[in-house]
């Protein structure tokens, strides 16, 4: 939920201080200097979101930039999730307001963030229900219709979940509860969620608390937003389980480099292209290109970091372009993701190359 950056004037050296502790892994050591914060005065919620939440994007950066394995950034979320639960059983005010159910979408892991706002939400007064990561839709709106909240906030870090944040947001609307969205996912407006029927929208979780407190909100009142049908994704979904094993072929034919690749690469440049797959999804259902190109983009990146040229994203999303001349949007949202990759590679547009017989 906390996808827009806060404040972090004054907390440089706690960042800094932080983020040394996590690195090592050493959850007492984080938990200590969390607690001297709070004992000098410091609120808890400037604790959670000027301190922890910035080292958390911090992690984030690392690991895309080489510089952190995926067992130190595992490990420096781990103690994350542990320290805010150290602060939220440290500074627990007594619930004066209603109540609020805080979950993930549906397949969303990345729980910190949420877990964040419910946290945030907790020291305002209100009784929170944190679900946690990967709520399936039907069972968050069974236990919403047995608590009865005020409102349902979901949390969504990744794009390509937006999708199953629509139903989730349309089936609690269905049921007759509000709905606020945030997280990175819906980017740094309140456009998608709009679009997928949200009531409301909020960049940060102390936006989010404050907008609560300042209420009442004025909810939109119906069963929320209905995208348009659009059958190249259902198209693009039925035909993923086929399409993918083809395009890894067709992209070892295209770059010599995947000759050389043992079978751990292999794996994680099929991997990548189910990424894409699923992003291109995503992009589709919401008539978002910029869901797409903004991810084509980012995977060049750390893909460059790891010392893979992007020519291979290049290549990747021609192969998928070349299967799929049914498809025409489609067809023109990879055409995109080509120029941005080109773009992200500083190079010219890449020319597409020339069909490859398996």
């Amino acid at each position: 939920m906390v996808s827009a950056p806060v404040a972090t004037a004054g907390f440089t050296s706690e960042i800094v201080g932080y983020l040394r502790q996590i690195e090592e892994a050493d959850e007492f050591g984080a938990v200590d200097l969390v607690f001297g914060m709070l004992d000098e005065g410091v609120s808890a919620q400037d604790v959670l979101l000027r301190v922890i939440a910035p080292a958390q994007r911090r992690v984030g950066r690392l690991w895309a930039a080489n510089r952190w394995s995926v067992a130190q950034e595992h490990a420096a979320s781990a103690v994350s999730e542990r320290v805010v639960a150290a602060v939220a059983r440290r500074v627990t005010p007594p619930p004066a307001r209603g109540r609020v159910v805080v979950a993930c979408v549906e397949r969303e892991q990345h729980s910190l963030p949420t877990r964040l706002l419910a946290e945030v939400l907790r020291l305002h007064g209100w009784r929170v229900d944190f679900l946690g990561a990967s709520v399936p839709t039907p069972h968050l709106v069974e236990w919403v219709g047995r608590v009865n909240p005020e409102l349902v906030a979901l949390g969504c870090t990744l794009p390509v979940w937006l999708p199953r944040a629509h139903r989730a947001v349309a089936a609690c609307r269905t049921a007759g509860f509000p709905v606020l969205a945030g997280g990175a996912a819906f980017g740094a407006d309140d456009r998608i969620a709009r679009l997928i029927g949200a009531d409301v929208w909020a960049p940060a979780a102390d936006v989010a608390a404050d907008l609560l407190d300042n209420g009442p909100l004025m909810f939109a009142t119906g069963n929320g937003a209905e995208l348009p049908p659009d059958d190249e994704y259902a198209c693009l979904a039925r035909r993923r389980g086929e399409l993918l094993p083809r395009a890894l072929e067709l992209l070892a034919a295209s770059y010599p480099p995947m000759r050389d690749y043992d079978p751990w690469q292999l794996e994680q440049t099929a991997e990548d292209l189910g990424h894409i797959a699923d992003f291109l999804g995503a992009a589709l259902y919401l008539g978002e290109m910029s869901v797409f190109t903004d991810f084509v983009t980012w995977t060049c990146a750390v893909l460059a970091a790891r010392g893979v040229p992007g020519e291979s994203v290049v290549l990747g999303l021609a192969v998928l372009r070349g299967e799929l001349t049914d498809c025409p949007r489609t067809r023109a949202f990879l055409a995109e993701g080509m120029r941005a990759a080109g773009a992200a590679r500083g190079a010219p547009d890449h020319p597409e190359p020339e069909e490859t017989s398996p």
